[in-house]
């Protein structure tokens, strides 16, 4: 039995954050922070950045992902973990509650390594098509849109959420492409390296 230090110790370590791609091979690692396709214009994670997320929430992306494997798509993964310094930098840029998660408010699940940010892909890797880039904050990005989107964009978006959805992440009305885990309910700003 350890001693009631140590016990105390333990129970307040901080989570920890799994690197995606050990569970998901085949996912395509496509970190839109770590170069320029992103709403900065610019890399604000180092270029060999990986995708960090909480043990159980790391476990029901897996699971998704295994769903759409069966409909012939794969997981592209655009955003996991994010460092809170990131988190100010894009509130800098775009303080807009609902777009973009206020640091001094709580800040945004992905500092928690509970929420990330996908697409699909063809099987083998190809793009398919999508309601609308990343981060990019018109119509289109709407969880529900259908104005300006195709049917295969539409039909694309709801084989994903429905995967994400029947794994317990819960999708966000202002974008086709977060969800949220509900790990993240109460769970601590995270402070960890992006690069191994």
């Amino acid at each position: 039995m350890f001693p009631l230090a140590w016990a105390a110790l333990l129970a307040a370590a901080p989570p920890r954050l799994v690197d995606v791609s050990r569970l998901l091979p085949d996912a395509i690692v496509d970190l839109r922070y770590a170069t320029a396709d992103n709403v900065l214009g610019r890399p604000v994670y180092p270029a060999d950045a990986r995708c960090l997320l909480l043990a159980p929430v790391a476990d029901r992306l897996a699971r998704a992902a295994a769903r759409l494997r069966a409909d012939g798509l794969r997981l592209r993964l655009w955003d996991c973990y994010r460092p809170v310094s990131v988190q100010r930098e894009l509130w800098r840029h775009t303080p807009q509650r609902g777009l973009v998660a206020d640091p001094a408010r709580g800040g945004s699940n992905h500092n928690r390594g509970a929420a990330v940010d996908v697409a699909v892909a063809a099987v083998n890797g190809a793009a398919v098509a999508l309601p609308s880039g990343f981060d990019e904050f018109g119509a289109r990005a709407r969880s529900g849109a259908t104005a300006g989107v195709s049917d295969e964009a539409r039909r694309n978006r709801d084989r994903l959420r429905a995967a994400m959805v029947a794994e317990g992440f819960r999708p966000v009305r202002m974008e086709w492409w977060h969800f949220d885990a509900p790990e993240a309910r109460g769970g601590p700003i995270l402070d960890a390296r992006l690069r191994p």
